[in-house]
């Protein structure tokens, strides 16, 4: 478990990480790259929380809860890149 714990660590800080270095992108382009890498390390976080769901018999209320949260900031993150998308056609 300590291994999974660690790659959900990293993942998901990196979300915030990735985030706040968008809002300092020096384009439109380079906000949509910084966007679609916190998509790929939010799905990774979902992965994560997954296997522990699975894996774990206590926590599940939390954890699902967690997923839950998670699927949320990936339908923003991935909103935020097709209006930036379109701003940019």
């Amino acid at each position: 478990y300590d291994a999974y714990c660690r790659q959900l660590i990293r993942c998901s800080s990196s979300v915030g990480a990735n985030f706040r270095a968008s809002q300092r992108g020096k384009s439109d382009a380079d906000f949509i790259n910084k966007l679609k890498i916190v998509e790929e390390e939010v799905d990774e976080s979902m992965y994560w929380l997954e296997i522990f769901i699975e894996l774990l018999d206590n926590d599940k209320e939390e954890l699902t809860r967690l997923h839950a949260e998670a699927n949320e900031l990936l339908a923003i993150t991935v909103a935020s890149i097709n209006t930036a998308r379109k701003r940019i056609k």
